[in-house]
């Protein structure tokens, strides 16, 4: 071969030896994004199966979605990676339907004024919109809290019927203690208005609303992955793998090695106490931002750790109940707001995807928000059932002796907490790692301790595989604030100026602030 035909030489360096810590949405998109730029990774997952929070637990071939996830985002690179790792065909688009079970009664969601009226009861109904009125008047003088955030957009007496009870089920605390973060991004552009005219204008247009103006929690359809969204990353993990990256699974990050110029290597454990050192030039973390913080060696100041222990974590159970078909409901989830059972919502598999449930069958999904250690999270999986199947009689749903079988799904650190003080505590782990260990890449929910959704996640994943791989500066803690993409250059190709968005009017799934340096 002459020397003009020889391939271009790599570079002498080499490429950069990445450490991805977690195979959920997060790591995953990282080590995918990672792969087009030619650079394998290793990717570190503590359990045995991948998708963490977004995975789709299967027992004796029922599939479980943990949490329900519906595929619909804003942000365009995103959607066009979901298209890439799954084919179209894989895809369900579903209409989406959840109530809300108070009092006895199943209210639509969003509310609907008949429905409304009906179940309130006229005098009721009437008070409540005096109470919404008052709070437009006269609203509450602290909204940081996510009850008053709440109160602000709903009034003091529809807090009290649908969110309070709701939202003391979910995160074991007082909305009064929570902050407005979670309300903001929950129910970002709801308010009573939102909830009664954006079905009236529909109608009145002929038409459904145009998906681009729509909040969230009003979207009417959806994409799903045919067998759940654990499909997805099931699929990811096997296109990473096969371009040379590896996935190892049973491997606890354990400790993390750095000098002055950051870290050097993961330190994983088995579930037999074996070690192995894995050395990282970069280090892509999903697991719990505090715990990350606190796994690194020399540890860090004083100030910081006292910062990470303050952080804290709500987990989630799903007990899965096998019911003749006949005994499922449209709906996607009911949301359980009667204080007089545990369960918080309710999932019809079947009402997500065919493909998940067994003909003449279906499969629901008991969710209670718990804590690890206590008294739910270690009760036995049999008593699990039992208790999920004497409510799910009480609610009228199903009769308990209806239940063929049920299975006990537990996810430890589902939800991070969003009490007072806690974005100062973020903010004391985000600004000293990014001076002592540039070269670590906390991305996703729990690896950023932040509120975003899937797609939320995945963006940020792929921010920060563009700051490894072109030397980029996007500021990935601005994913999810805003209602649109601001960057400073535009000219230049990224992910971030491949959809560049919106009218700044709302824009349902937030579409992020990706501002570049």
């Amino acid at each position: 071969m002459n020397e003009s035909d020889s391939p271009e030489q790599p570079d002498p360096i080499g490429p950069p030896n990445v450490v991805v810590i977690g195979a959920g949405p997060a790591g995953l998109t990282a080590a995918y994004q990672l792969s087009k730029a030619n650079i394998t990774s290793t990717i570190l997952e503590a359990t045995d199966v991948v998708g963490g929070i977004s995975q789709t637990a299967e027992r004796d071939g029922w599939r479980f979605d943990i949490g329900g996830h519906r595929f619909f985002t804003k942000v365009q690179p995103v959607e066009a990676l979901w298209h890439e790792i799954l084919d179209d065909d894989e895809f369900l688009l579903r209409p989406r339907m959840s109530r809300i079970y108070y009092q006895g009664k199943y209210y639509d969601y969003p509310i609907k004024p008949i429905n409304a009226l009906r179940n309130l009861g006229f005098l009721e109904a009437v008070r409540c919109v005096l109470s919404y009125l008052w709070a437009r008047v006269r609203p509450p003088k602290d909204q940081s809290t996510l009850e008053g955030y709440v109160v602000a957009d709903y009034g003091r007496r529809l807090y009290e019927h649908f969110f309070r009870t709701y939202n003391i089920k979910v995160w074991g605390v007082d909305p009064a203690q929570l902050s407005a973060d979670f309300g903001a991004q929950r129910i970002k552009g709801m308010s009573l208005w939102h909830a009664v005219w954006e079905p009236i204008r529909s109608r009145l247009l002929g038409r459904r609303a145009d998906r681009t103006k729509q909040v969230t929690s009003l979207i009417e359809d959806f994409q799903y992955p045919k067998y759940g969204p654990g499909m997805m990353w099931e699929r990811c993990a096997e296109l990473v793998e096969a371009t040379g990256s590896a996935v190892v699974f049973d491997q606890r990050a354990q400790r993390i090695e750095r000098n002055e110029a950051g870290v050097t290597a993961v330190v994983a454990v088995d579930s037999a106490g074996r070690t192995t050192t894995y050395p990282a030039d970069h280090v892509v973390s999903t697991m719990p931002l505090p715990y990350f913080v606190e796994a690194l060696d020399p540890p860090a100041p004083a100030e910081v750790l006292e910062a990470a222990s303050g952080l804290g974590f709500r987990d989630f159970l799903t007990v899965a109940l096998v019911v003749p078909e006949v005994d499922g409901f449209p709906d996607n989830w009911i949301y359980i707001h009667s204080s007089e059972v545990a369960v918080g919502r309710i999932q019809n598999f079947g009402s997500w995807s065919p493909y998940l449930v067994k003909n003449g069958r279906t499969c629901l999904g008991l969710e209670y928000f718990v804590f690890e250690g206590d008294g739910m999270w270690t009760k036995a999986d049999e008593d699990l059932v039992e208790l999920a199947k004497r409510e799910l009689e009480l609610l009228g749903l199903a009769r308990a002796s209806a239940v063929e079988s049920g299975y006990v799904v537990r996810m430890p650190r589902a939800y991070p907490v969003y009490d007072e003080g806690y974005q100062a505590k973020v903010a004391v782990l985000r600004d000293w790692l990014a001076e002592a260990a540039p070269n670590a890449h906390p991305v996703g929910r729990n690896g950023m301790h932040k509120y975003n959704n899937q797609d939320h996640s995945m963006l940020t994943a792929m921010l920060s595989v563009e700051n490894i791989v072109t030397g980029s500066h996007h500021d990935v803690w601005s994913v999810n604030v805003e209602a649109d993409y601001h960057e400073v250059d535009a000219d230049t190709p990224s992910v971030a100026s491949d959809w560049i968005g919106s009218d700044g009017d709302g824009t349902g799934r937030d579409a992020p602030v990706v501002p570049s340096s």
